[in-house]
């Protein structure tokens, strides 16, 4: 099942390090047990759908909805209610090999629903990394303060310290 943090994981799995994008998807088999570790099928038809999925989702993410491309990935998928001793609960009628890609791409609707402009790219221009601020006031802008967060505001201080005439 996709949630929150697995939408993350697949928001986020395409980073930038030491200068050069990487694509942590860009392995099959890692890809594989990723999926299989989220309950859907790790087969080829599978994977080539959920790294579609994630490249659109990250589109969609950083502005425009290719709503298009959405549409044709929720085509024919039916939500069936069931009834049983837990209460209602909702089933997804689609074949198993779109089955983690779909669910995927109705949790970043979720999302996007749930907390309205919460769910972002990272501040940093040179981070391809996204964020699902938190924080009460809305107002988090770095998928890490640690990474992001620190490198921009010491980059910042420098370029006032260098602005600034000594006397």
């Amino acid at each position: 099942m996709i949630d929150e943090g697995a939408l993350l994981e697949a928001l986020n799995s395409t980073p930038v390090v030491d200068g050069r994008p990487q694509d942590l998807w860009a392995d099959d088999a890692v890809l594989r047990r990723w999926a299989e570790g989220h309950g859907g099928l790790g087969d080829a038809a599978a994977i080539d759908r959920l790294r579609t999925a994630r490249d659109v989702l990250q589109t969609a993410t950083r502005g425009t909805v290719p709503e298009a491309e959405l549409q044709d990935m929720l085509a024919g998928v039916h939500r069936v209610p069931e009834v049983g001793e837990s209460g209602l609960r909702w089933r997804l009628e689609v074949p198993p090999e779109r089955l983690l890609a779909v669910e995927l791409v109705l949790a970043w609707y979720d999302v996007r629903e749930r907390r309205p402009g919460r769910l972002r790219p990272c501040g940093n221009d040179e981070c391809r990394l996204f964020l699902l601020d938190r924080s009460r006031a809305n107002t988090a802008r770095w998928c890490s303060m640690r990474t992001c967060g620190n490198r921009l505001k010491a980059r910042r201080h420098q370029e006032r310290a260098r602005q600034v005439p000594t006397p």
